[in-house]
């Protein structure tokens, strides 16, 4: 069987995502997975100050004609803090939460009304030759947001800033069920009939915790998160400690909410530029993304495979099996050696694979079929697979392995295997070489890891 690592597909993968036709059909995978799905997002104040809102509205409209179930949360933290300014209130914040009082909540619930009306004022929109053409959102809004007060905390009377007590998920189910988009602000209601200011971040997590939601998307000016060398983070699990520079930053911020939602039961939170117009649709609708995804599960994740699989390995190889690289296998055979695979898979994508073929009676086995796609090549994902079947190998008692190679010789040498002859196969083995194909053998000893 030949192998091979680290090999240009035959077909030109620049060439399949050049158009637009080409991209669309690539992103058939995530319209399907979407559909039916639940979104809050997240959009802070800053977003309804900039030019990108009309942009965004339009993107929002797009994935709730593809099906997806959405609920906007959209803060007010500038706006209010030039209301009250502009008024000559004062106003404090603790622990990144205003403290308001009953001079200032007034100010408070005329800024939000005023948002929410521009909002839904945008989402009306429906002019031909537009993006919103035909769109006919029905955007609703409401008291579905319980909330008590905060009260005294380090001593300090937090007067009408509340936080979130219940949020009315049975309502909100059924508006979306309803086909309807729905829109929350950082206000909650109390059962004596008092409003109070709230944390956007609470809000948005309770509804999405309640909700179910399979996605928190968290809207801000940068890319997403970056690390201290100034690199973007494209992924982040919750319990990784990754340093974030600086910590008091927006960026750190917005971390610590999309950790939070993980925390509560939030499948995956994503953190994206709202200044960059293709930032929204490439995050939700491209394998890698645009900004940085938090989960609670590695992003990419390597596992046995299942029949489930063999579509995904069959893609895979099926270049290298065209170009002569490895030699071909029916599906049926594919189907029956499955279990033998171990694979790479980033977002529900196969994009690595690898084989291992136990001799017992030798104490040997073989490695086969080793593949990375093309676009995710260079950054050790075939040394990473075959030191996770060596390990396997060692498990079951084996004291080499062995593989057998047309082009990739050099790269063997490299993970220390040594050449070797076709004598030193087992005799199973040896009766199914191929003289056409002359591959190369080479061979490595096991050595036990404590």
């Amino acid at each position: 069987m030949a192998i091979q690592p680290q090999l240009t597909d035959a077909r030109n993968m620049t060439d399949q995502h050049s158009s637009p036709i080409s991209w669309f059909r690539n992103t058939a995978p995530y319209i399907n997975r979407h559909r039916g799905s639940t979104f809050v997002i997240v959009i802070p104040g800053a977003v309804q100050e900039s030019a990108a809102l009309p942009r965004l509205l339009h993107d929002v409209a797009l994935l709730r004609s593809l099906g997806v179930r959405l609920v906007l949360v959209f803060g007010s933290r500038p706006q209010i803090d030039k209301r009250l300014q502009d008024h000559g209130v004062k106003s404090t914040l603790h622990r990144e939460q205003r403290i308001t009082d009953s001079e200032s909540l007034p100010h408070v619930l005329q800024v939000i009304g005023a948002q929410r009306i521009e909002l839904e004022a945008l989402l009306s929109l429906g002019l031909p030759n537009s993006p919103m053409q035909g769109a006919k959102l029905r955007a609703v809004s409401g008291n579905f947001v319980m909330a008590q007060p905060l009260g005294v905390v380090d001593g300090i009377d937090h007067h009408l800033t509340g936080r979130v007590r219940r949020i009315d998920s049975e309502g909100i189910d059924s508006l979306l069920d309803g086909g309807n988009l729905v829109l929350l602000s950082s206000l909650g209601y109390s059962p004596t009939g008092e409003a109070f200011n709230l944390s956007l971040a609470d809000v948005a997590i309770s509804t999405a915790r309640d909700l179910k939601a399979d996605k928190l998307i968290i809207l801000g000016r940068s890319a997403g998160v970056h690390d201290s060398d100034g690199l973007l983070i494209k992924q982040y699990a919750v319990d990784q400690q990754a340093a974030v520079a600086p910590t008091d930053s927006e960026e750190a911020r917005l971390l610590r909410m999309a950790c939070a939602a993980c925390h509560a039961g939030v499948p995956r939170s994503h953190i994206v530029s709202f200044e960059d117009p293709d930032a929204f649709l490439s995050e939700l609708f491209t394998t890698d993304g645009s900004g940085t995804l938090v989960t609670s599960r590695p992003y990419e994740q390597s596992r046995w495979a299942s029949i489930a699989d063999v579509g995904g390995v069959l893609e895979l190889i099926a270049p290298l099996e065209e170009a002569g690289v490895l030699l071909k296998r029916s599906r049926e055979l594919l189907e029956a050696e499955i279990g033998r695979f171990r694979i790479l898979e980033r977002d529900g994508r196969t994009i690595a694979c690898a084989a291992l073929y136990p001799f017992p009676e030798q104490q040997s086995a073989e490695l086969a079929c080793i593949v990375s796609h093309p676009d995710y090549r260079g950054e050790q994902r075939a040394t990473r697979l075959l030191q996770e079947l060596e390990q396997e190998a060692r498990t079951q008692g084996l004291t080499e392995v062995f593989v057998l190679t047309t082009q990739t010789a050099h790269w063997f040498l490299e993970q220390g295997f040594a050449k070797s002859s076709l004598d030193t196969l087992p005799p199973s083995r040896q009766a199914l070489y191929n003289l056409q194909r002359n591959s190369k053998v080479f061979s490595k000893t096991l050595t036990q890891r404590s």
